[in-house]
Formats: structure tokens, sequence, C-alpha cells
């Protein structure tokens, strides 16, 4: 109809998407997967959600979270388990989990998430789609009761690269409904680049100090590999990042959910997720000293990482140390930790949302074999130079080109 009618069509025109359900859409339910808030109705449209209708998308669903977006594994006492579309017995990750779902069984396009900690690019790897964490302040975000975070972002959940490319187009400011919006919008017509001859990447499997799956560390060797016959410079290196950086972002993230949900607890606490308790309960236990310590920490932390950079168009990693873990909280075991000095989490992601303005994007890469996670998907994580989304992007879409096989995986459903 529109086309009839000779409007102008925006570049999302008609297409259908998802908004996770931490995002408020005016006149629909804002329960952030919480028991909580099982009554709230949004009285506005969030910023990027005005920006997609913009762009001409329509908005379909809205997609499941972890209470508060708390976690890597989206089951909320709200909503139950959300289930991996590969196999159900395991998560999709999170906490943008439900959006990572919608993209990868086909009922939608794209997807919008969130990510302060890994939550776009965690459900990307894990249910083998692409997810982009843009540089802090690419798209204005104003779904927080604060405008001065530091670590979150919104970011597209995609099939390929180019619908990454165009989300990040449809949606990036400023726009005043941020303060912390980056001023200078990108060029980003498409299609996206793929020629990496010239770029130098950097290497790092194991951050020094993680513990990774071998066949994670397979997976991503292999694009490594094929990124380099594509013609890119990539270089094993050094990346000293530690368990105690890990546990820096948990601080960080113990303070965010203790000064925008520890309110409830007196009154609601009995039906709030016992790990949400006790990340408030961490904030709590902090002063106003110890969140400017942690700042100071977080410094070293980009010293590290700026060092590695060096020289560099972007770093290549796993996005997930491992396979996904089971779908209900209830059934998922923790195994007694080694005592060999590595790391043993599963994310690989929080320690660049404590570099916030360094763009990160996972892509697919790979799969388990036989054994108990046969087929569940492995992602790479590409992070990239200070507000450089096109760098990212172009790696990205490079590796779809010399390894078409990942990118184009659909689950058996």
């Amino acid at each position: 109809y529109a086309v009839a009618r000779g409007d102008d069509l925006g570049p999302l025109h008609g297409v259908p998407i998802a908004l996770k359900e931490t995002t408020q859409v005016a006149g629909k339910p804002f329960t952030l997967g919480s028991l909580t808030h099982r009554d709230v109705v949004a009285d506005h449209d969030a910023y990027i959600t005005r920006a997609l209708r913009r762009a001409g998308a329509i908005v379909v669903a809205q997609t499941t979270s972890p209470e508060f977006a708390h976690t890597l594994q989206t089951d909320s006492p709200m909503w139950g388990p959300t289930r991996n579309p590969w196999n159900p017995a395991f998560t999709p990750g999170g906490s943008s989990g439900g959006s990572g779902v919608a993209v990868a069984t086909g009922c939608v396009a794209v997807a919008e998430g969130s990510d302060m900690g890994g939550s776009v690019r965690i459900p990307a790897a894990w249910c083998g789609i692409v997810g982009l964490k843009p540089g802090l302040g690419r798209i204005p975000m104003d779904v927080l009761p604060g405008l001065f975070d530091s670590i979150s972002h919104h970011g597209p959940l995609a099939r390929s690269v180019d619908d990454a490319r165009v989300f990040l187009a449809a949606t990036q400011g400023p726009d005043d409904a941020d303060i912390m919006s980056v001023t200078t919008p990108l060029d980003l017509s498409g299609p996206t680049p793929s020629d990496v001859r010239g770029m130098r990447l950097g290497l790092s499997v194991d951050f020094t100090t993680w513990a990774v799956d071998p066949e994670v560390e397979a997976a991503v060797r292999d694009a490594a590999a094929a990124l380099a016959d594509a013609g890119a410079t990539v270089e094993e290196i050094e990346l000293p990042l530690t368990a105690d950086d890990e546990m820096l972002w948990v601080q960080l993230w113990g303070v965010f959910m203790s000064a925008y949900f520890g309110h409830l607890v007196e009154e609601h606490g009995e039906v709030m997720d016992p790990d949400v308790l006790r990340l408030i309960e961490l904030g709590d236990s902090l002063s106003a000293t110890d969140y400017k310590r942690l700042e100071i920490a977080r410094t070293d932390v980009w010293r590290r990482i700026s060092t590695a950079m060096r020289g560099r168009d972007g770093l290549l990693c796993p996005t997930m140390s491992t396979a996904p873990v089971t779908a209900a909280k209830a059934d998922r075991t923790r195994p007694e930790t080694p005592d060999d000095g590595r790391y043993h989490g599963q994310d690989m992601t929080g320690v660049f949302n404590l570099v916030a303005p360094c763009p990160a994007m996972s892509v697919p890469c790979g799969a388990h074999g036989p054994g108990p996670h046969e087929g569940l998907p492995i992602g790479l994580q590409i992070v990239g130079r200070r507000w450089r989304e096109p760098d990212v992007l172009r790696v990205g879409r490079a590796l779809e080109v010399a390894a078409p096989a990942w990118s184009s995986r659909r689950p058996p459903i």
C-alpha cells in the first residue's frame, strides 16, 4: 500500500521485529521478567521503539528475559525457562534469550536486545546468529531509570551481519533522549564490505587465564585461520585478563541491581529470583568509595586491553568459553572447579562492557560435536577499537563469506 502511494520507505519497512521485555512499548506489558512487574504497562515508547518504527519496522512481539536481565540463563519467575532452538534441554543464553530464539527460529527477521555484560552476544553465540554490542551511546538508551550508566547498550540480534548493520543504521543517534548518545553518526550505507586485506587482528583464545572448551578453541582458531586466508593479518597475542576482572564486572552489576531494584525487596522479595537478591545484597555491601575504587580497577582493565589493541584493527576471541548450560535454573549443576589456576566461567563478554566504547559482536563459527551438546552453536567474538563499528561489521561479514556454512545453519524446527 505504501509503495502504491509512493511513500518514502524506511530501511526496515514492513520488517517484523521483536523487542525485549525490558524495552518500553506504549500500552504493552513492561514486565522485566519479574512478578514484581506483572501488572505494569508501559506509558510511553522507548527511544529505540520509536526509531525502529520510524524506519518502517513492525513490532510483532515482546521477548523473554531473566528477571531484570540479570544473567545469561533466560529463566524467570514470570515466564519460566526459555529453551534453545537447537536443543530444548539447554538455555539459549541471556539475558536477551527470547530475542535470540525469535531470530534463530525465523519468527522475526531481527530483534532488539540489551547488553550490560554480554546479553546480546551470549544468546547470539548459543543460538547460532549474529549479535552486536555497539560502542557506548551509539544507540541512545533511555530504558533504565538513569541515563548515566556506563556499561549498558542496545543492540541487534540478526541472522546476518548485514541485517545487524541495517538495524544499527536505523537506530543510531544522537538523540536528546540519552545525554550519553554519540553525537557523530556513522555512514552505514550498505552493503557491508567483506574485504579484510590490510586489517590487523589480534587473537586471544583464553585471555591467558580462562579455561576454554577444546571444541570452542578449535572453532575460534579455524575462524581466525579463515580470516587470515581472506587477507587479514592475524597474530596470537597476550591479553592478560583474570577472574578479578570478571568479579569487577559482577560488583558493578550488583550496584546496578541494588540501585534500580533494591527497593522492591522488602515487599516482594519472596517472589524474586534468589540470584537477583544476592546481587542486590552484594551491591548494598559496597560503599560509594568502593564504587570509585572499582572505577580505578576498571581503568587498569582498559590499559591492558588498549595495549593489546595498539596497532590493530580488532581482537578475536571466543564469545563463550563453554557450551550452553541447562534451560532451567533448577536443573543446573555447578561442577567442582578444578584447582588448576584457570578461571572457569562461561562468558568472555563482560570484560568488554568494562571498556564500553569498544564495539563487540558475536558471529557463528562452529558447532559442538558428538556428545550431550552435539550441534549446539559456537560463536566468535570480534572486538573493535572505540566506536569503530564498521571495522567489526567488516570482519564479521568477511567470516560469513569465508565460511558460509556456519552463518547459514538453521535449527531443526
